[in-house]
């Protein structure tokens, strides 16, 4: 059978999918242009992949759009991104309502400028009704902010006495997490070609099927999405257990 082919399997697509947006700014180096070029550009692979997780029924896709440790980054390249963020938002809400798709974030919204704060807030309100794709976008995000952030509200309730620690299980921290109630990525894609998972959702990604691929984000679109989903299907995912006790169930 040709690759392309392949017939994606209703019964084994992932709910959550998660992407580390790696390579705009080498891929805009590589060209000759800033580093903000690639950002720009970077856009329309977003678009490219909201559309497709959508049309493949995905439930829930999860964008690392800025961690915490992106603050260091030179001045003009932070004021950039987040104006970039707040023009992109302006530009696709419409969209995102016409194919029911439902925005939010996770990370801390406090650090972001007003103006950002102030149309991100507007978007997650108006989508927050529509029924489709759910599209997360990770802003001032990292993994171990997430877990400290976790920590101190359980830590809370333990020192206010409704909460023994005997009591704590990984469903008390899953629940405290930023968004508890989201299923862990069944998949995660870093695009770019480095292979780690820089900080990024580090308690959900237990069990997740990691996919590093070469290529930049900008380059990045919703066909190569489709053959990582393809190649996800054809895994076997164990959880502990030996693939005799899973092909059993």
């Amino acid at each position: 059978m040709n690759h392309n082919d392949r017939v994606l399997d209703p019964a084994k697509m992932p709910a959550h999918i998660a992407i580390i947006m790696d390579g705009n700014g080498r891929w805009a180096q590589k060209q000759g242009h800033e580093r903000t070029f690639g950002h720009q550009n970077g856009v329309e692979a977003v678009r490219s992949v909201i559309e497709g997780a959508g049309e493949m029924g995905v439930r829930y896709l999860t964008l690392y759009a800025f961690s915490t440790e992106n603050w260091n980054r030179p001045k003009e390249e932070v004021e950039m991104l987040m104006g970039l963020l707040v023009k992109s938002i302006h530009n696709e809400l419409d969209k995102l309502m016409k194919n029911q798709v439902r925005l939010m974030m996770t990370g801390r919204m406090e650090d972001l400028p007003e103006s950002c704060r102030a149309a991100l807030q507007e978007a997650i309100d108006r989508t927050a009704a529509n029924k489709g794709l759910t599209v997360v976008l990770a802003l001032s995000y990292s993994g171990r902010a997430e877990i400290v952030d976790m920590a101190r509200n359980i830590a809370r309730q333990a020192a206010a006495g409704t909460l023994a620690p005997e009591q704590i299980t990984p469903e008390t921290v899953q629940q405290h997490l930023y968004h508890g109630d989201i299923p862990d990525p069944d998949i995660l894609i870093r695009t770019g070609g480095d292979f780690r998972i820089s900080n990024f959702l580090l308690w959900e990604c237990a069990y997740t099927e990691f996919f590093f691929v070469p290529t930049m984000w900008p380059d990045f679109r919703k066909t190569d999405l489709r053959e990582i989903v393809l190649d996800f299907q054809c895994r076997e995912r164990r959880y502990g257990k030996t693939g005799e006790q899973v092909r059993e169930q």
